[in-house]
């Protein structure tokens, strides 16, 4: 392997870890109030679901997105039942084929 390219993996590798760490040292002992603690709680679902939202909605194409949205709602309700993951995927695309035959 060249010198430059681990010298620049490592570099990165460095750069990615510090912004994570680094609160993790300086603010564990910080207390927060319950509400903000609530907030903080449901905050990665709610990321999550911004990335996923426009990608459901482009799935099919602008010109036909009701095959996406339905996969999406029956998405959301199998996953609101705890039905394992790999089965609320495959459940969507199979709406989605379904749905565009």
């Amino acid at each position: 392997m060249n010198l430059e390219l681990l010298l620049l993996v490592i570099g990165m590798a460095i750069v990615t870890y510090l912004p994570r760490m680094l609160p993790l040292v300086f603010l564990h002992q910080l207390s927060y109030p319950p509400f903000l603690q609530n907030m903080l709680r449901y905050m990665p679902y709610a990321i999550l679901g911004a990335l996923i939202f426009p990608g459901i909605l482009s799935s099919t194409g602008e010109e036909n997105i009701f095959p996406a949205l339905l996969a999406g709602i029956g998405c959301c309700l199998l996953a609101w039942y705890r039905v394992p993951t790999i089965w609320v995927v495959l459940a969507g695309i199979l709406i989605v084929y379904i749905q565009t035959l």
